[in-house]
């Protein structure tokens, strides 16, 4: 579906007392909410839990078809639709970056690899491991009910247990390792790249942001994704790009005018070179 405005949601749309934090059962969720169920974006993390349901949920260009139990993963930013049988079972959590971060000092979220951006955005789950995660769903909510003494507290703990018990999931033979100082940094960089890629697309430019030489910054991309400073700004860039013109009605003028591109030319033949295809191929791929 098409639209001329892709809307940015903000928590207060599920309740205006709401500031960083949100849970919620899937059963009758899209008749609560049915702006859920058309293209939007939102500023929050958005984790379902996914017991029994029919439907699809499609994030930015990937559809996933929802018949099984399964754990999905909706990043900050990225356009998404919800379409479930209103009698779907599970938990809905959303929750603010800094909901996370302010508890543990530092945001370790990015310790976790399903929340990276080019992470697959699901995880199919056993009887066992969903019978695990509803043992913490149910505390983590009877938590936002109640609101005991230091409930917000314990609400991060919760959270904080739900996502690590995902890790093991994801991601069963690996280990969540602290970031060293390089790594860091190279998260510092995409975190500008999100802020800055249609006016700033040299990694010249984000280098004198990090205090550092640009020869110095590839080296650390490279080290640490095995891609260039210049392959991640592109990346950026082109995710955006297949957004925009898979879910918008915009032109491709309009788009590239959007992305910060000079002309429409220059934006044709960098997307081509990207994807393999014309933005209008793409499109009509999409459709």
């Amino acid at each position: 579906m098409q639209t001329e405005y892709i809307p940015v949601c903000k928590m207060d749309l599920f309740d205006e007392n709401l500031k960083h934090f949100w849970i919620s059962d899937l059963n009758g969720l899209l008749p609560k909410f049915p702006f859920l169920e058309y293209p939007h974006t939102h500023n929050f993390y958005t984790i379902l839990f996914i017991e029994q349901a029919q439907g699809e949920i499609n994030i930015d260009t990937e559809r996933i078809m929802v018949n099984d139990a399964k754990v999905i993963i909706i990043k900050p930013y990225c356009i998404n639709t919800i379409n479930l049988h209103s009698k779907a079972t599970g938990t809905i959590i959303c929750f603010h970056e800094a909901f996370f971060s302010l508890r543990f000092n530092n945001n370790i979220l990015n310790l976790f690899s399903f929340l990276h951006l080019e992470s697959k955005p699901f995880v199919s789950v056993s009887e066992n491991q969903l019978s695990r995660f509803k043992i913490f769903l149910n505390l983590l909510e009877e938590e936002y009910v109640l609101q005991k003494i230091e409930a917000k507290k314990v609400m991060q703990s919760y959270l904080n247990i739900l996502l690590f018990e995902l890790e093991r999931i994801y991601k069963p033979i690996g280990v969540v390792n602290f970031k060293t100082q390089r790594q860091h940094r190279v998260q510092n960089f995409e975190k500008l790249i999100d802020k800055h890629y249609v006016s700033k697309k040299l990694p010249s430019d984000y280098a004198k942001l990090l205090n550092i030489s640009p020869n110095y910054l590839n080296k650390l991309c490279k080290e640490i994704t095995g891609m260039t400073a210049g392959d991640l700004i592109r990346k950026r860039i082109t995710i955006e790009a297949q957004r925009l013109i898979h879910y918008t009605h915009h032109s491709i003028n309009e788009i590239a005018d959007k992305l910060g591109f000079e002309n429409t030319s220059y934006f044709i033949t960098f997307f081509k070179k990207q994807t393999g295809n014309s933005p209008e191929q793409f499109r009509k791929l999409e459709k």
